[in-house]
């Protein structure tokens, strides 16, 4: 069952580009985004895009830099822009290595512009600050195009992830079932499925793209506000499968060989948050199969150095799938994220068929 047609506004964006979409062929420029200030009254802030087209056939939007401390996709992005060509594919592509541009200009997750997190501004703000203008633009004029997205995310300058592929597994059947074909196909030892209530719920591209009637697959490649290289192998590899498993892509790349290991955050246990400040040791590692009760790590007080350690516990039970990666740390701050095995969701037919050895 087709979803229904999604329209994010009835405002109409305010950003231009001179990249014509529906033109055959590569085009590289700019998404303008109107912004005044002092220094320039003016001004535009340039988002990259580049766009590939050969004919008819399916649209692939491919985002990075979402987050600006984010570099694993922006690498394995900006890379694809250079070397992808109109004779090798069917249909379209359109990539946006550095999505939050002003973010990834000054390294940050949120932008400089206007403070905004712009995975939790969905669906956006035609008239509103830039970065909320950014999201409508995505959600109101890109993502009705696409018959795929994929948004590369890592840990950024805070979190250190374990490479892993991510869906939602609410929707009609058919549709979850197209997810659970893109994740098969991005590939990867790790993957983990949410029905979208975590973290920025209906806020983010994922929910912008469900909305959308989308197929969408997010990762989490590293993090640290380094690069992974296991986690950029994996967004080169698994976004050109992707494409390929859509038919956007002629030639087959390599297949993963890894076995895929189906995960979920089972509850708001599985974070380990900082009780108070202080200065963490991690007595956990990525991959780390945890129970609860088990020490995830101590605060230290070296500013009150008589103070004794603080033991922090594991909640919960589970697969250790991200760390914090700054060792001072304050109240409320994301220690560890625990995930659980993927129970089946009773929406979804078979979606661990081809698990093993991706294809």
């Amino acid at each position: 069952m087709a979803r229904p047609a999604h329209d994010a506004s009835a405002s109409r964006s305010r950003l231009t580009t001179r990249v014509d979409f529906e033109r055959d062929g590569k085009q590289s420029g700019f998404i303008s985004v109107p912004h005044s200030t002092h220094e320039s009254a003016y001004g535009r802030v340039q988002i990259p895009v580049v766009c590939v087209r050969n004919g008819g056939g399916p649209t692939a939007l491919l985002v990075a830099g979402n987050h600006g401390d984010e570099y694993e996709g922006q690498i394995a992005l900006a890379k694809l822009c250079h070397a992808l060509e109109p004779d090798q594919v069917a249909g379209r592509v359109i990539i946006l290595p550095a999505l939050n541009v002003a973010a990834a200009q000054a390294a940050r997750r949120c932008s400089p512009l206007d403070g905004g997190n712009l995975n939790r501004l969905f669906p956006g703000d035609a008239d509103g600050e830039p970065t909320a203008m950014i999201a409508h633009y995505v959600e109101s004029v890109l993502l009705p195009m696409a018959t795929l997205a994929i948004d590369l995310h890592s840990g950024g300058s805070s979190l250190v992830y374990a490479p892993c592929a991510i869906i939602r597994d609410n929707g009609p059947p058919e549709f979850v079932d197209r997810q659970f074909a893109a994740l098969r196909a991005f590939g990867g030892s790790l993957a983990y499925v949410t029905d979208g209530r975590n973290q920025g719920a209906d806020r983010t591209f994922a929910a912008a793209a469900d909305r959308c009637g989308v197929i969408a697959v997010t990762t989490e490649l590293g993090g640290g506000a380094s690069v992974d290289k296991a986690g950029l192998r994996l967004a080169e590899d698994g976004v050109r499968r992707v494409l390929h498993r859509f038919g956007i892509l002629a030639e087959a790349p390599a297949p993963c060989l890894e076995d895929l290991r189906l995960m979920q955050v089972e509850s708001g246990q599985s974070y380990v948050l900082a009780p108070e400040d202080g200065v963490f040791e991690p007595l956990a590692e990525l991959r780390d199969e945890v129970k609860a009760g088990d020490l995830a790590g101590r605060l230290l007080f070296p500013q009150s150095p008589w103070r004794a350690p603080l033991d922090i516990p594991f909640e919960v039970s589970g697969f250790v799938i991200c760390r914090r990666a700054l060792a001072w740390t304050k109240r409320g701050d994301c220690l560890f994220q625990v995930l659980a095995p993927y129970m089946l969701s009773p929406y979804v037919s078979a979606p661990c068929h081809g698990t093993g050895r991706n294809s």
